[in-house]
């Protein structure tokens, strides 16, 4: 298979970008309007790139290198992130659609997601330490042995975490999102 990279000098734009089968490598880029749903991005490396407005459902991700990679505006429905690469992984959302995406044994410290639905998603054994939740909603989004010490939810709704499951020391929230803490109690505040 061919090897296509782009200059870490060049800064490429590319607008409704379809991508073939070929190992690829794209360092300082921005994808706008594309469409990469159901497509297999295994192996590939993205470093320093901004997706806009770009469909990744369901799109696979295995030994994907994603390093200081923005999504803006994308919708990711479905997308496994636990099997991306572990090296240099960094990534920033806004804006963006993450239902149903799994962040299973991830390191997302100090990772930001901004105005974003991640929706029915599960976080287990999850490094989120200092990451910040701004306008989410988290609806049925499972945290399970993560850390989220220092994680900011002041703004967030809609989650459901177990204090004694997680490690919430110095996390930040806010009411009424706090009784988000205590529905695993079975208690009833009225």
């Amino acid at each position: 298979s061919k090897y296509f990279k782009i200059n870490a000098m060049e800064k490429k734009i590319f607008d409704g970008y379809q991508f073939n089968d070929e190992l690829m490598e794209f360092d300082n880029c921005t994808f706008n309007k594309s469409d990469f749903s159901n497509f297999d991005f295994s192996t590939f490396e993205f470093t320093e790139c901004t997706f806009n407005s770009c469909d990744f459902s369901m799109a696979c991700l295995t030994n994907t290198v994603l390093s200081g990679v923005n999504f803006i505006n994308c919708k990711l429905l479905g997308v496994d992130f636990s099997r991306c690469s572990k090296f240099a992984y960094s990534v920033k959302f806004e804006n963006c659609i993450l239902d149903y995406c799994s962040f299973i044994r991830n390191n997302l410290g100090k990772v930001i997601f901004r105005n974003t639905s991640i929706r029915e998603a599960t976080f287990s054994e999850t490094n989120l330490s200092s990451a910040s939740f701004t306008n989410c909603d988290l609806e049925r989004t499972v945290f399970e042995k993560c850390n989220l010490e220092g994680c900011d939810f002041t703004t967030a709704s809609n989650y459901h975490i177990d204090p004694s499951a997680n490690k919430v020391r110095k996390a930040r929230f806010s009411y009424p999102g706090l009784l988000g803490l205590l529905t695993c109690y079975g208690i009833i505040i009225e």
